[in-house]
């Protein structure tokens, strides 16, 4: 007998549950790249709504020659365009982050089918709405400060109910690495946002946002179609389709024999019945009494800072600091979300490895302290312009991948795991509440970054990089309680601890 072609083989060694779970793992991962594919191109933008008009050339037919702001677009033409910028950030983020306590909450009393492909349809046409601007020739702060404000609010759909899909599908023996990998959709969609704004931007911004918006709002039709929440509905829907492939092989039979009419019966109730889940939906308060939800919610707050700051501003800092354009900016950026990707696979697969959440997040984020520090962080600038771009390539790598790596295992593996704690006794009801508390607590970190990013900056980059200093440092100290009592460390080795992290600190400043 001639043997299956390799990859025939490879096809069928897979279980049927094992297919269905790669497919929703594939699904979520393309919903919430497209998420954070219509967030990015705000940053990109930015640069090209205020520029440096004198090297701009002059239109020919533009009368206006005594104008040092001919070519930015208003209301961002004045020297406080860069807190306009932080307000038009903080819009979203504050939005975002109020939104999310409440999103938690709804996705566990509502279908995360039609919660999760109403949110994604009305987050595209607000991005649209947004790119309209341009066309439409709209130059008031209002109009877009407050389509960011209702993006930020339906965009909060997305998390708690991809999680919640991702935890309902999956167990807890390999969730860090697997959620690892999973969470590079947010660098993934910050990569692919970045570059299709960047194609717009210099021609026409509005294209930056409107075609994100249209990709966003067709993945949510998608969704609609083809998502399945839980492995239970799969259960279900399989015990209908066997239920009516039965009725049809049947149905001549149960016309002449009352006893195939029994059997019948029998299959089709064993078949067909659910198993119904009697648990209620946790509330707030209650979320907020699982061990570790509000150490880990406290320290995604100051490690989200840190990382939406960079979301929001690098591609700003680039082009002044490099004197790149911004489509050049943009594409360079993209660099610190590839080395995101890295940092948080590499953070779940230690942390299954070692079973310790805390502890990989602490020593994470010791490293990154300092290298965010201004003296480290501009010194590798002004090295890599003597030594060329494949040292600036390693430094946004290295960056990105100890930025983004705490808190992508916050955001995914550790939400996974306290929303089935073993103090809920088999409540899978909790997972999307205890989601949404922690990405909330984490969306106001978000919001304040980017808002102090746009008041600091104008007294000096310099003082941005403390500020993130400073937030690393305080993300790591909320760790360090259940590190060791994870860890059941002793006194003496916890203050060997900090005497060791303060000297790394100090050695790398200096």
């Amino acid at each position: 007998m001639r043997s299956l072609a390799p990859g025939i083989k490879l096809i069928t060694s897979f279980s049927r549950d094992s297919w269905y779970r790669f497919f929703i793992l594939i699904l979520t991962f393309v919903f919430y790249t497209t998420y954070h594919l219509s967030r990015k191109p705000i940053s990109i933008v930015k640069s090209q709504l205020h520029r440096n008009c004198s090297n701009v050339i002059h239109p020919a037919d533009l009368n206006i020659t005594d104008n040092d702001t001919w070519c930015d677009w208003a209301p961002f033409d004045k020297n406080n365009y860069q807190n306009l910028f932080g307000v038009l950030d903080n819009c979203f983020l504050v939005a975002y982050a109020i939104g999310m306590f409440f999103s938690g909450m709804f996705g566990e009393r509502l279908p995360l089918r039609y919660y999760l492909s109403s949110g994604m349809i009305l987050s595209g046409l607000f991005t649209v709405l947004f790119g309209l601007g341009f066309y439409w020739q709209i130059h008031s702060l209002w109009y877009y400060c407050l389509v960011q404000a209702l993006n930020g609010l339906v965009q909060t759909t997305g998390w708690p109910a991809v999680v919640a899909c991702v935890g309902n599908w999956f167990g807890k023996g390999k969730r860090g690495f697997i959620m690892g990998i999973w969470n590079s959709h947010t660098s993934v969609g910050n990569i692919l946002g970045s570059l299709i704004a960047g194609v717009y931007v210099s021609s026409s911004w509005g294209l930056s946002f409107i075609v994100p918006g249209i990709i966003i709002a067709s993945a949510g039709v998608i969704c609609f179609l083809f998502l399945v929440e839980s492995k239970s509905h799969m259960l279900d829907i399989w015990g209908i389709c066997l239920f009516v492939h039965e009725s049809v092989e049947q149905e001549p039979l149960l016309r002449n024999s009352s006893s195939n009419e029994e059997i019948f019966s029998t299959n089709t109730s064993t078949a067909v019945e659910p198993e119904e889940d009697h648990t209620e939906a946790i509330s707030f308060c209650g979320a907020l009494r699982i061990p570790g939800v509000v150490e880990f919610s406290l320290c995604l707050l100051f490690a989200k800072l840190v990382s939406y700051t960079f979301l929001y501003w690098l591609p700003l800092y680039i082009a002044n600091v490099a004197h790149f354009d911004p489509k050049e900016a943009g594409d360079l950026s993209t660099l610190f979300d590839v080395g995101g990707i890295v940092g948080g696979i590499l953070a779940g697969l230690i942390s299954d490895y070692s079973g310790g959440r805390a502890t990989t997040c602490c020593a994470m984020l010791i490293i990154a302290a300092p290298m965010v520090s201004p003296t480290v962080f501009l010194s590798w600038w002004v090295f890599s312009f003597f030594n060329g771009l494949p040292t600036t390539i390693g430094m946004l790598l290295w960056c990105g991948a100890l930025v983004n790596g705490p808190y992508a295992l916050i955001t995914t593996a550790v939400s996974a795991d306290l929303g089935t704690h073993e103090c809920l006794r088999g409540n899978s009801r909790a997972l999307s509440t205890v989601t949404a508390i922690i990405d909330g607590t984490g969306s106001i970190g978000a919001a304040i970054g980017p808002l102090l990013a746009g008041l600091i900056s104008p007294t000096g980059w310099n003082n941005v990089f403390y500020m993130l200093i400073a937030a690393d440092v305080l993300a790591c100290l909320r760790m360090v309680r259940i590190h060791y009592k994870a860890e059941r460390v002793n006194i003496s080795n916890s203050l060997l601890f900090f005497a060791c992290m303060v000297k790394y600190v100090g050695s790398l400043i200096k």
